[in-house]
């Protein structure tokens, strides 16, 4: 690995404390910073992807090699893989997507994808399930860019109908709760 070049590193397991330690610390120790990082829980299951670049020159089986005894003592799933370096593109969204309603298969798939032909691009999603076990609500956020929203609102209303769930586009920024 050159000065230059990007590793991406993910873990998935079961959430505990220590884990963003034990992960950053065996990075660490190989001379490598971290350079981007986001993490979640979901359902119990704590996930860290994390960009990282070496000070020195490191294959990808050094270092998946160097994560594998976290990865054991933490009963972790852990991948390690090159990317290229690429321009920093930082553009704040434009609009924010909600989607309300009873849980289904192909939610996620649709609006995307309906996004997706509008010419939007995706930049974050989160989706939980609320409620209780008699009456879930799945909720999905969807932060945006899209240059030219027009029509982009009656059409994830028509989906909406069609899904059964309530969307709506909010313009980045608005209060949505």
């Amino acid at each position: 690995m050159d000065e230059t070049s990007l590793l991406a590193v993910t873990a998935i397991g079961t959430d505990r404390p220590g884990i963003v330690a034990a992960v950053s610390g065996a990075l660490f120790a190989l001379g490598c910073n971290l350079e981007d990082a986001t993490s979640t829980i979901l359902r119990g299951h704590f996930s860290i992807t994390l960009i990282v670049k070496a000070t020195r020159s490191l294959s990808v089986d050094e270092v998946e090699k160097a994560l594998s005894q976290v990865g054991r003592d933490l009963d972790l799933t852990l991948t390690v893989g090159r990317v290229e370096e690429a321009s920093p593109t930082v553009v704040d969204p434009s609009h924010i997507v909600t989607v309300y309603g009873a849980d289904r298969p192909g939610i996620v798939f649709r609006v995307s994808d309906a996004l997706a032909r509008k010419g939007a691009n995706v930049h974050q999603l989160a989706s939980r399930l609320i409620g209780d076990v008699a009456a879930p609500v799945y909720v999905l956020m969807l932060e945006i860019v899209h240059p030219d929203p027009e029509g982009l609102e009656a059409e994830m209303e028509g989906l909406g109908a069609e899904l059964g769930v309530d969307i709506s586009v909010h313009p980045a920024g608005a209060d949505i709760f």
